[in-house]
């Protein structure tokens, strides 16, 4: 069928309740015949143009009356992150933003044609929204197809504004036969970093970053290629979340993948193991839990590689940072807090002329979190 000039096979949860009402209307029993299949066939494009080519529901004097399909849960900004709590959900051409709990009216902003998806940072200064052109059905990822289809939208969320900045799509082109779009996926609790793993249907997999949110980009990926490489059929990986230390991957129609993160020129060992800190006995990705780290010498060695790639602390004091941490982490007690206060006190006065005065100020926050 076509939808908008867009081709789509039609499942059988569509075609079927149809074929019984055609048996129904001729007063029969038992299972389709193929004249009525025949007569479906015949109509069916008529009823999918009425279906997707009528006036929304409740549209009155040629004015829409905004979205009525929204996709299942919001998103529900990270409690805590900041006092004035927020929540999102994705209503096809419209995505919605609104405070909470005071009923505030919502912010509206239009990403691209289907918006679907929706996912907070873990402190609640941006937002990205999904976009699952062809309803996961269509290849959207071919070298031609414009970087929005089927892509992530990325907003930047203060008080009451929000503002677009990019979007981001798997860069690794797919084949015709190969649905893909922007589907499920999870924030991974690396400390310092807004960094994001998604499922792409047959596109495979994707760990990005976006703590720059006009800049995003991929730093892993996971692709088990073409489910058929002569037709298109319906598979890929619907879900890929991260759970304490692992990315589990629901493929739709090869089982249940699940990986490990490996260190690389985009994340360290170091990042990867603090991710790992992040214990949770129970995750619903809708709820979006706060992420918290423990005090921990291998959060602040995190956050010394992340200063360190991005060149933002002298290599000299990033240097003297590792030594005096490597050093306290042999003591106890009060030695430990003693070796540890002069590096607290040295990167408070280094974050004045870093190239990242925040994280710099993160890290001491740390450093004097191990004192306690």
């Amino acid at each position: 069928m076509l939808v908008h000039g867009t081709e789509y096979v039609l499942p059988p949860g569509f075609i079927q309740p149809r074929l019984d009402s055609i048996v129904q209307a001729r007063q029969g029993t038992g299972a389709p015949t193929g004249a009525d299949s025949a007569a479906l066939r015949g109509a069916i494009q008529g009823i999918v143009d009425a279906l997707v080519g009528g006036p929304p529901p409740g549209m009155k004097n040629g004015v829409r009356p905004g979205p009525t399909q929204c996709t299942t849960s919001p998103s529900i900004r990270p409690s805590g992150w900041p006092a004035v709590r927020a929540a999102a959900t994705a209503c096809c051409s419209t995505s919605m933003t609104w405070p909470t709990p005071n009923g505030s009216a919502p912010w509206r902003t239009r990403t691209s044609p289907t918006g679907i998806r929706r996912r907070f940072n873990n402190d609640g200064t941006k937002l990205l929204f999904s976009d699952e052109w062809g309803g996961g059905g269509q290849p959207k990822c071919r070298a031609t197809d414009r970087p929005e289809w089927g892509a992530d939208a990325i907003f930047t969320l203060v008080h009451d504004t929000m503002t677009f900045r990019s979007y981001y799509k798997m860069p690794a082109p797919q084949t015709p036969f190969e649905n893909c779009v922007a589907h499920n996926g999870s924030l991974i609790p690396i400390p310092g970093r807004d960094i994001m793993v998604q499922a792409w249907y047959q596109g495979g997999i994707s760990v990005f970053d976006w703590t720059d949110p006009a800049h995003p980009k991929e730093i892993a990926y996971f692709d088990r290629g073409p489910m058929d490489s002569t037709k298109l059929v319906g598979a890929g990986s619907w879900s890929a979340y991260w759970y304490n230390g692992y990315i589990v991957s629901s493929e739709i129609a090869r089982g249940l993948d699940i990986l490990e993160l490996q260190p690389s020129g985009f994340l360290s060992q170091n990042e990867i193991d603090a991710a790992k800190l992040v214990h949770l006995d129970y995750l619903n990705v809708q709820e979006q839990p706060k992420l918290v780290w423990p005090a921990s010498v291998v959060v602040a060695r995190a956050y010394l590689d992340q200063l360190a790639r991005s060149n933002s602390l002298a290599p000299d004091k990033v240097a003297a940072a590792r030594t005096a941490l490597a050093r306290a982490e042999r003591l106890s007690g009060q030695q430990r807090r003693d070796a540890l206060a002069p590096l607290a006190t040295q990167l408070n006065g280094d974050s004045q002329g870093a190239g990242d005065q925040a994280k710099v100020q993160a890290l001491a926050a740390v450093v004097k979190n191990l004192m306690e």
